[in-house]
């Protein structure tokens, strides 16, 4: 079929390519048969320990008008509210209503922010998120420059080399994952500090993507990261935290997010929202209010620190029993990131694993979407032998995962 006049192809991001692939071998949402170990998502309904599930919405009429680009003001507050109160306890600088800004899911707010970059260098790592590489590659007003995370070093680099690619490459932003997506590693403690006066000090904006930030593996489960523990002043610091219901309060259906940075930058993704979304989802806004009280939310993340780590741990050791490697041993988010070098042919590449695993009904994600190239600038991809396997699911489809892997592995052996 001939393109149509005047409209460009547009890509498929790597989870949408392998959702879509799947459905042409007969997946739906729902089926009991298939393991969908390549979606982000994770399970919506009751947790052990989580308080109970939103069941029901209320609707007043005022409530199906237009709300404002920028948010509910009442909801934006309460954003503010619950990171002061968990992250900057004592200190003088606080968030207000007016350093929020809500949105309709994590992409829209980071296309408002894109939509926002003034024309500089952009420094964006890779591996990582897979729908970063359309979004750096759609707004040409910025150039987007990789900085690659070596695999020898755990995929992390140090305080000293990321100073290193601000100065050398002229970094003005720094876009971050953190928890990775989807390697799980995590910056935190003395070294997020670390990354914080970083962008300080070199006057270049740190944009923290904390989608996955209440999902750690490491001290008491409950446990958040978020670099607003260490922003100083928050109309000063050149840190932008976007975050929403999607990962951290499970409610991906819900979308709706919010951005949390200074006055000004709150005033310009709210100016570029009302030309490219409008605003979030109006009727939700009200309702969301009860989901960031402090005691409620603080159960709900520490039902996932128990029961993801679970998960976690049952994918880990059953993953290396097949002979799968970890490329990373993940503190964070719900993600293996797997090397498959030593599995029998042809399953050593991603795509590969891929394809032959829609025969067991099992779906993954192959490595090479993680490799963040907008533009495709680069013909060589270091991930090929990567992939990317979700435990965002419920224990019963991990288990039917892990069942389907090993007879595809057996099949080859």
């Amino acid at each position: 079929m001939e393109d149509m006049p005047g409209i460009r192809q547009v890509p498929r991001t790597g989870v949408i390519y392998v959702m879509h692939e799947a459905g042409r071998r007969g997946f739906v949402y729902g089926h009991p048969d298939w393991a969908n170990l390549g979606q982000g998502s994770p399970e919506s309904g009751d947790l052990p320990g989580a308080p109970p599930r939103v069941e029901s919405i209320k609707l007043t009429p005022a409530q199906h008008a237009y709300g404002p680009v920028e948010g509910w003001r009442p909801l934006r507050q309460k954003v503010a509210d619950f990171y002061n109160g968990l992250y900057r306890k004592g200190k003088k600088s606080q968030y207000t209503y007016e350093n929020v800004c809500l949105a309709g899911g994590g992409r829209a707010a980071l296309t408002r922010l894109a939509a926002s970059i003034a024309p500089c260098n952009i420094g964006h790592f890779i591996p990582d998120y897979t729908a970063y590489e359309e979004l750096l590659a759609n707004f040409r007003s910025f150039i987007p420059i990789p900085i690659l995370l070596d695999h020898r070093q755990g995929y992390r680099i140090t305080t000293e080399a990321l100073e290193t690619e601000i100065a050398g490459r002229g970094l003005r932003l720094v876009l971050i994952s953190n928890p990775c997506n989807p390697t799980g590693q995590v910056v935190e403690g003395e070294e997020l500090a670390e990354w914080v006066d970083l962008a300080r000090q070199n006057s270049c904006t740190f944009v923290f993507d904390e989608f996955y930030s209440h999902f750690l593996y490491t001290g008491e489960p409950g446990r958040s990261v978020s670099a607003a523990s260490f922003v100083e002043d928050v109309e000063e610091d050149p840190i932008v935290i976007v975050d929403g219901l999607t990962k951290n309060w499970r409610y991906p259906g819900w979308r709706l997010s919010w951005t949390l940075g200074p006055k000004r930058l709150v005033e310009a993704i709210a100016s570029a929202g009302s030309f490219l979304d409008g605003g979030a989802n109006h009727p939700i806004q009200e309702q969301a209010l009860e989901l960031l009280e402090p005691e409620r939310a603080k159960k709900e993340a520490e039902a996932i620190g128990r029961h993801f780590k679970a998960k976690r741990d049952f994918m880990v050791e059953n993953l290396q029993r097949l002979g799968l490697k970890l490329a990373s041993q993940p503190q964070g988010a719900f993600y293996i990131w797997a090397d498959l070098s030593e599995l029998p042919e042809p399953l050593r590449r991603g795509i590969d694993f891929f394809k032959k695993g829609l025969d067991e009904q099992v779906i993954t994600v192959p490595g090479v979407f993680f490799d963040v190239n907008p533009g495709r600038r680069r013909a060589h991809s270091r991930f090929s032998s990567l992939c990317r396997l979700s435990y965002g699911p419920a224990l019963e489809s991990l288990e039917k995962g892990v069942a389907g892997i090993e007879r595809l592995i057996q099949r080859y052996s």
